[in-house]
């Protein structure tokens, strides 16, 4: 059974790779996940904010206005929920990248242009084979329209492009109005891939302590099918590199994946619930999959549910709300 498969440049053994996440901050659970098979590792995110306040730059937006109340501290983040500064960033990934044997891809996260942008090269330094640009970005702000939005990550991509030479890969949210035209746009400026999706935490309220409150909530398998629509949308559409991450728990979730047009398929939540062992599990359930349906290699198998294969796309994107609602009324 051939596996194989092409991902931002990297000729990759297999599609299954661990997504960005805390267990990369273990050397131990590192090597835990090469011995699982893994064809790749991402590296957890250095966060814009990790380097921002490092250079002092953000003191205005934290020690300044922190002291005007007490709930206000619960908006910025603290020092300590961070394990590793900038510089210890760099000699983790120097030790990952000494430990493995398989590519390391390193993971930046923010939102605006700066000096923050220059991580991208140190990571290169550091030994990264390529790197995966986070864009995690709320647009609160009423008079900040979204062709601004758009343009600043057009324009991070360009800045980080024009700093490396190994491939970038762009991590982005379904939150933009006209989806196809911004990943066209990303794909333009030069993103090797998309990474499709990150997934946003929404805070919660502790109404007794008055604080803002971090929530997290593992994904399932049914978070997977936002992602294969706009993977079955964008991959029909661009020649670009495409990874799925949140929703894959399972092979048949991954087979979903490689069928609406994945080369990649990154697997966070079931790791963190089960350990590394479980990317061995999903790719060898894969395999029995695919033998048993005859399927001779993953290339075969890539894009034939996405909607270049539908002489209507956008007929049957409304077609099938339509269904949907109306099964409902039916039951």
């Amino acid at each position: 059974m051939d596996l194989s498969t092409k991902y931002i440049g990297l000729d990759l053994a297999h599609p299954f790779m661990p997504g960005a996440s805390p267990l990369m901050e273990d050397l131990g659970q590192v090597r835990r996940l090469e011995d699982a098979g893994a064809s790749a590792i991402v590296m957890h995110s250095l966060f814009e904010e990790q380097i921002t306040r490092e250079q002092m730059a953000t003191l205005r937006h934290t020690e300044a206005h922190s002291e005007f109340s007490a709930e206000a501290r619960s908006f910025m983040p603290d020092p300590d929920w961070f394990r590793l500064g900038p510089e210890e960033y760099l000699d983790h990934l120097r030790r990952v990248k000494r430990a493995v044997a398989v590519p390391v891809i390193a993971s930046l996260n923010g939102t605006t242009l700066g000096g923050w942008l220059e991580h991208a090269r140190l990571m290169e330094e550091a030994g990264a084979d390529a790197l995966e640009l986070n864009i995690y970005s709320l647009a609160s702000d009423a008079e900040t329209d979204g062709q601004s939005l758009e343009e600043r990550t057009v324009e991070m991509v360009r800045a980080v492009k024009g700093a490396v030479t190994i491939p970038v890969a762009l991590k982005i949210s379904p939150f933009y109005t006209s989806l196809a035209h911004t990943a066209r746009r990303l794909v333009e400026a030069g993103a090797d891939g998309l990474v499709i999706f990150n997934r946003f935490y929404q805070p919660d309220i502790d109404v007794d302590a008055l604080e803002v409150v971090p929530t997290l909530h593992l994904s399932n398998s049914s978070e997977l099918t936002l992602r294969l629509r706009w993977l079955a949308i964008l991959s029909s559409q661009l020649e670009t590199s495409f990874a799925v991450t949140g929703g894959v728990h399972t092979a048949v979730d991954a087979v979903k994946s490689v069928m609406a047009g994945a080369h990649a398929v990154q697997v966070v939540s079931e790791l963190l619930q089960k350990g590394p062992e479980a990317l061995a599990k999903i790719r060898g359930d894969m395999v029995a999959w695919m033998e048993e349906h005859e399927y001779r290699s993953l290339t075969q198998m890539r894009g034939s549910m996405n909607l270049a294969t539908c002489p209507d796309a956008e007929a049957l994107g409304r077609a099938n709300y339509i269904k949907v609602l109306k099964s409902w009324r039916e039951r």
